[in-house]
């Protein structure tokens, strides 16, 4: 008796075996587990309606069938096809794997069933992941071709179309501001010069979400306290090729804040929490100091264990005259502490490496501050992309929270190349090669090569950071140093100098930190029958080997928010270089000072000055060595003049060096036009000023200005100066263009 869907009547029976006809792939044993009844157990018309819909409910089949062949249970099925490929025709926006990537997410796969109700899912998952890209024109065409062995091949053929680009944005009821002043502050925009490479002229749902809540702020932080977005409008052109967004909005009156009051459980004196009080009485309200000030109180409370304080600033409006007092309520909640501190994600780096930056120690009181600080430390070792924490409350506690750090590896070896041209300079070659976490522990070493047509430095480095677990460092140094006197225009002169070092360093604090280091130099010099008089007078008086046992101390102070791109802080450093008397043939001083200043503008735009001073001399009457005197010009200090010549100058015009030196730079740092929120490129106008000479002597300053390009790119840093000089007197020498480019491995 045939049973196809609807069950028809069937006398009960015992069954004494069950066949199953048709499987290709599935096991039996797959179809057996869906039955309701076993070899010995009586049969009927329920169980069998109730193992068809079991079996179809599978989505293995597209028939099933029950039929009794005496005492014998015969399942008959007919099998779904299995998908052999999926392919792509005419795909170039998206790497096929992401494709495949996506659609296996809705179950459609090499090796899965195929299942025809999915074609429609799949058609639009492709769609769904084009519309993000901007291709509203998108055509997908499905072609399922039938293939041997129950398979199926299934083509996806997709015509991209053109990208829709923003051709209008447009903003209705602006009046305190310019319509123009509103739209630079948006990410999206219509088609401009950087636009190609930015993107930023293709609509996405999630960065038109971001520019509207920073129109809210910027109107919020200004005394718009009623301002609010009343639509947003996207309309898309009949050919699908121009997006068109309207922005309607009410701004509101301007309030100023009339009164400021605090309530609630303080647990610290009021003064205290007064001073962490950014708004003040009569100035134009604001939502970022309104949340500034709970989030200073927040974190003050959290840095006494109160990890789960609530403050709430609560508006009193008076619309009649525009102002609006603020009422903060504390609430302090629960002191805990910190029952573990967890380390996930680095894969490379040892534990211990982590957590020796940590400065909230399990079983101690819940610290904002130390946790904080913890984090800025540990992403301040540059081993990671990414350093998230959380501090997720321990279950069945209301006063143990859990502190957990997350990372994200990234390369830490380091390939430098660089290289500059200039008038008369020739080409500047350099390179080095560093890891700074060898192994993950840690250390670091470095192998530097620099070579150019009158410098060339062979260095090797080790440091190893925590030589002791209070964090003193300890490094070596090994050095050969070769300097050709004529290809830098200095006059004919070799020296080559060989010098082994080893150095400390002491954290005195956070962020400060005392080196010292003692080193031993062995420098040669070959002077020649046409080199100038001043070298021929040094070697006749000191001889042609010289060396020198050369003690150095120094302290240094990094307040920058980012080693790479900063925009705020100070990084101050001094140093301190002595060849000890009585043990070698050079006995001098060289002191120096270095103050670097990042002051942030506005939010894009940031000032940097910086500037540097040092001082020479010889020790016991002895004169300050020619080779150790202090040279300026090129990268690095007065960009626009030729590496060290700037200074005094032998009577065939070859620069010297001097025993003092003073640098100062001054530059204007400023987003990319086009690329106004991408952090890894900006430009740089800037001023440089610099002199080198054997006393304080403002005649012999010289000044410059440019441009400068700074790209953070995949492969490494890339700088491009272009610099011209401002006050060039007659013999100096210019270098106009220079770059350096760096990548990791």
């Amino acid at each position: 008796m045939l049973l196809p869907g609807a069950a028809q009547a069937i006398e009960p029976f015992v069954v004494k075996d069950i066949r199953v006809e048709g499987i290709q792939r599935i096991e039996a044993g797959t179809v057996f587990s869906y039955l309701p009844v076993k070899v010995g157990e009586t049969m009927d018309d329920q169980k069998a309606a109730v193992a068809i819909r079991a079996l179809f409910g599978t989505g293995f089949f597209k028939d099933v069938s029950i039929e009794v062949d005496g005492n014998v249970l015969v399942v008959a099925v007919q099998e779904r096809p299995s998908i052999a490929q999926v392919e792509f025709i005419g795909v170039k926006e998206f790497e096929k794997d992401q494709l495949l990537k996506s659609l296996r997410q809705i179950g459609l796969a090499d090796g899965r069933i195929f299942d025809r109700s999915q074609m429609d899912r799949a058609e639009q998952e492709l769609k769904r992941q084009y519309l993000t890209r901007g291709r509203y024109a998108v055509a997908i065409t499905t072609t399922v071709t039938p293939l041997e062995r129950n398979r199926v091949a299934i083509n996806f053929n997709v015509d991209e179309g053109d990208i829709a680009k923003i051709r209008q944005i447009s903003i209705i009821g602006s009046k305190a501001y310019k319509e123009k002043e509103l739209l630079d502050l948006f990410v999206l925009r219509t088609p401009g010069l950087m636009t190609w490479w930015s993107k930023q002229d293709q609509y996405s749902r999630p960065k038109l979400s971001a520019d509207l809540e920073t129109l809210r702020s910027h109107y919020l932080d200004r005394g718009y306290l009623e301002f609010a977005i009343d639509s947003t409008q996207v309309t898309i052109s009949p050919d699908k090729k121009d997006i068109f967004i309207s922005v309607s909005l009410t701004e509101g009156a301007k309030y100023t804040v009339s009164d400021i009051k605090i309530a609630g459980d303080f647990l610290i004196p009021e003064e205290e929490i007064r001073k962490l009080i950014t708004v003040k009485k009569g100035e134009v309200f604001s939502r970022t100091r309104i949340a500034e000030t709970t989030k200073n109180i927040n974190d003050r409370l959290g840095n006494d264990g109160y990890a789960f304080a609530n403050v709430n600033a609560a508006p009193d409006i008076d619309k009649t005259k525009n102002e609006a007092a603020f009422t903060f309520f504390i609430d302090p909640g629960r002191r805990v502490y910190v029952r573990r501190m967890n380390v996930g994600g680095n894969t490379r780096t040892r534990d211990e490496v982590i957590r020796r930056e940590m400065r909230q120690i399990e079983g101690g009181w819940y610290s904002s501050e130390k946790i904080n600080l913890s984090r800025s430390r540990i992403d301040r070792l540059g081993y990671f992309t990414e350093v998230n924490v959380e501090t997720p409350s321990v279950t069945g506690t209301a006063d143990q929270v859990d502190v957990n750090f997350s990372v994200v590896e990234k390369p830490t070896g380091n390939i430098m190349l660089g290289a500059g041209v200039g008038s008369g300079s020739g080409v500047t070659l350099s390179g080095s090669i560093a890891q700074q976490n060898i192994f993950g522990s840690g250390k670091h070493l470095s192998a530097q090569v620099n070579s150019s047509n009158f410098n060339t430095v062979y260095a090797l480095s080790y440091t190893d950071p925590y030589f002791t677990l209070d964090g003193i460092s300890q490094g070596y140094d090994v050095y050969q140093r070769e300097v050709d006197g004529s290809q830098a225009s200095l006059g004919r002169y070799i020296t080559k100098t060989l010098g082994a070092g080893i150095r400390f360093g002491v954290p005195i604090a956070e962020r400060d930190t005392i080196s010292y280091g003692l080193a031993y130099e062995d420098t040669a010099i070959t002077t020649f029958s046409d080199s100038p008089l001043f070298y021929q007078n040094y070697v006749n008086t000191f001889g042609s080997q010289n060396d020198a046992v050369i003690a150095s101390v120094g302290w240094a102070r990094d307040g920058r928010d980012s080693l790479i791109y900063p925009n705020k802080g100070v990084f101050q450093r001094a140093t301190a270089e002595v060849g000890v008397p009585g043990v070698a043939s050079l006995e001098y001083y060289k002191v120096g000072y270095q103050y670097q200043r990042y002051i942030p503008l506005t939010r894009t735009y940031t000032l940097m000055l910086n500037s540097e001073v040092g001082v020479g001399g010889g020790l016991n009457d002895l004169p300050l060595p020619f080779f150790k005197n202090y040279f300026a010009g090129g990268v690095g200090s007065v960009r626009g003049y030729r590496t060290s010549s700037l200074g005094p100058k032998d009577v065939d015009g070859n620069p010297e060096g001097g025993s003092h030196k003073l640098i100062g730079n001054a530059e204007f740092l400023f987003p990319f036009p086009g690329l106004m929120n991408d952090r890894s490129v900006r430009l740089g106008a800037f001023v440089d000023a610099g002199m080198i000479a054997n006393s304080i002597d403002t005649s012999e300053f010289r000044y410059s200005t440019g441009m400068s390009f700074y790209w953070t790119s995949p492969m490494g840093p890339l700088k491009i100066s272009v610099a011209a000089p401002l006050n060039s007197q007659p013999g100096d020498r210019t270098q106009v263009f220079q770059f350096s480019f760096g990548g990791t491995f």
